[in-house]
């Protein structure tokens, strides 16, 4: 009877502690603040993160933590706060780690089972280096696709990440363990990384905002800097909170020859000022082929609100490029050659069917090849600029279609389609910022993105003009899963 009643007591506070901490109710700032105040310690928030990864273990959002690890993390966060010391701006902030990029003390098996069995990395990526700096605690690593290589999560390690709108629908990827650990208010901060879509698919997956900075801005460094187009960054869901913390993460190092220097502007005070832009275009479908009509009519309404509140709207119905799909293969195909290159026939029958096949056209491209691609992204830039001379923003859909079922292809007009992302990468190939907005939803009550992108370098534009449509498109959208 004793046991009984100890055992109802202790899930009682575990749900108790699990409620209270669901991380969708305050913004990072928030909590942080709450942590330096001594409202709530570090390690609280640390035991209310690993109750909800432990409750929503079958969504298989972590799939590795170490709670001892973590917890003593935390409490080194609280000695010091005791102690009068300052831990930072984003002091006990639990964070998940995207299973690409080292978190000291755990392995970063990048969802291959080539990798499995690797040793701890000894050191922190640059981005959760500077993170832990500002004072997060790190709560273990989020599931990607093999090697980041898709725009659904699952792999042969650790299978598929379910979507917590359904379970059974993708996350999209490859940030797919880090969309739906924030979504379902698991932790309040993760990283993410964009090499065509990585962090806009599974924000717009999951129904919140995500930001692609311009490259460079956060420094990439290990085997994604020969990875010419990706971009590491926080992923939260508020753009606010992202620009917090993009603030804290950029600038220059020595490990990435590419990264940025630091911007003068704090992105986060530059939210402050007015937000709304001027003049948009609206493209449904910018290479020509058919977006879903759903998925353009959820988006469209999106656009008639931004009209209605005063922003001229100029629509383009032509195409603007051609899918430029086969030249990002052959882009992407040096990070591809040197991770798999040396690999035998049986380890190759080990990693993703659709990965196999994605290496196998890459093999051996020639020099020539590389020089027409590149001649074409340049072009495809030269038209956006254009494009972006007259106009602040350029509206597309996220995605072309519905997200798929864990480890199915997308829906485009009744029809299932490999490219259904195929609105992401043209702007890694071109390097401009670009973010994904909740523009409403389809019918089947599964989110659909608005894409926003800006001209070179116009980072904070672009988060102005996002922080402006959440605010318009949804102001009260937190939180609403059980």
């Amino acid at each position: 009877m004793e046991e009984a009643a100890e055992k109802l007591m202790k899930q009682s506070k575990e749900k108790a502690m699990e409620e209270t901490m669901d991380f969708r109710v305050r913004s990072v700032e928030q909590w942080a603040a709450a942590v330096r105040s001594r409202e709530v310690s570090a390690r609280d928030l640390a035991e209310g993160a690993l109750a909800a990864i432990e409750a929503h273990r079958g969504l298989n959002a972590f799939v590795v933590s170490d709670p001892e690890r973590s917890l003593a993390e935390a409490d080194r966060i609280d000695t010091r706060l005791a102690a009068g010391d300052e831990v930072g701006p984003l002091a006990g902030i639990p964070i998940g780690v995207k299973d690409l990029e080292d978190a000291a003390g755990y392995v970063t098996s990048q969802g291959s089972k080539l990798h499995a069995d690797d040793p701890p990395a000894v050191a922190d990526s640059v981005l959760v280096e500077r993170l832990r700096h500002a004072g997060c605690v790190v709560m273990g690593k989020t599931n990607t696709p093999e090697f980041g290589w898709t725009g659904d999560t699952y792999n042969p390690l650790f299978g598929p990440t379910g979507n917590p709108w359904n379970p059974t629908r993708s996350p999209g990827g490859s940030s797919g363990g880090t969309a739906a650990a924030l979504m379902a208010g698991l932790v309040p901060l993760c990283t993410g990384s964009d090499g065509g879509g990585s962090i806009r698919i599974p924000a717009a997956a999951c129904g919140f905002s995500g930001f692609k900075a311009s490259l460079g801005r956060v420094p990439v460094e290990g085997p994604y800097r020969l990875w010419p187009l990706s971009v590491h960054g926080p992923m939260a869901l508020r753009v606010a909170d992202i620009a917090f913390v993009q603030d804290l993460v950029m600038g220059p190092s020595p490990r990435d020859l590419h990264s940025l220097p630091r911007p003068e502007q704090s992105w986060h005070q530059a939210l402050e000022e007015s937000r709304r832009p001027q003049r948009v275009v609206w493209c449904p479908s910018p290479d020509g082929n058919p977006s879903d009509a759903e998925v353009v009519a959820v988006c469209e309404a999106a656009v008639a609100q931004l009209e209605a509140d005063g922003v001229a709207v100029e629509v383009r119905d032509e195409a603007l490029f051609n899918d430029p799909i086969w030249e990002y293969v052959l882009l992407s195909s040096n990070a591809v050659s040197s991770e798999l290159g040396g690999l035998t026939d049986e380890q190759m029958e080990q990693i993703t069917p659709g990965l196999r096949y994605f290496f196998g056209l890459s093999r051996s491209p020639e020099v020539a090849d590389f020089n027409r691609a590149l001649d074409i992204f340049y072009a495809m830039s030269e038209t956006l600029n254009e494009l972006l001379s007259h106009a602040e923003l350029l509206l597309t859909p996220t995605v072309a279609g519905h997200f798929p079922d864990c480890g199915g292809q997308g829906l485009v007009n009744g029809e299932r389609v490999d490219n259904w992302i195929r609105h992401t990468y043209p702007y890694n190939l071109t390097r401009l910022p670009a973010g994904s907005v909740r523009a409403g939803f389809a019918a089947d009550g599964m989110p659909v993105g608005l894409q926003l992108v800006g001209p070179q370098l116009a980072d904070v534009a672009v988060l102005q003009a996002m922080a402006y449509c959440e605010q318009l498109f949804a102001p009260t959208m937190w939180p609403e899963l059980s």
